[in-house]
C-alpha cells in the first residue's frame, strides 16, 4: 500500500517535471522568435532609413553642385561674351578707321 502511493507520488512528481521541463523549452522557442522578429525588424528600420537618409544626401549635394556649376558656368559665359564683344568692338574700330 505505502509502495503504491509512494510510486503515484513519483509519477505525478515525474509528469510536473516533465510539464515544466516542456514549459520552460517552448518559453525558450518563443523568446527566440520574438529575438528574431526584432532583429529583422530593426534591420528593415536600419535599411529603409539609411536608405531613406542617402536619397536625402544625394538630392542635397546634387543641388548644391548644380548651384555651384551653374554660377561657374555663367562666370565663364560672361568673360567669353565680354572678350568677343571687346574683340568685335576692336573689329569695328578697324574697320571704321
Amino acid at each position: 500500500m505505502i509502495q503504491e502511493v509512494a510510486m503515484k507520488e513519483n509519477a505525478v512528481i515525474t509528469i510536473i517535471s516533465i510539464t515544466i521541463i516542456v514549459l520552460n523549452m517552448m518559453m525558450i522557442i518563443v523568446l527566440d522568435i520574438k529575438n528574431a522578429i526584432m532583429m529583422a525588424t530593426m534591420a528593415e528600420v536600419t535599411t529603409v532609413t539609411m536608405a531613406e537618409i542617402m536619397v536625402a544626401t544625394m538630392a542635397e549635394i546634387t543641388a548644391a553642385t548644380m548651384a555651384e556649376v551653374t554660377v561657374v558656368v555663367m562666370a565663364v559665359i560672361t568673360v567669353v561674351v565680354k572678350d568677343v564683344a571687346a574683340v568685335g568692338a576692336g573689329c569695328f574700330n578697324l574697320i571704321n578707321n
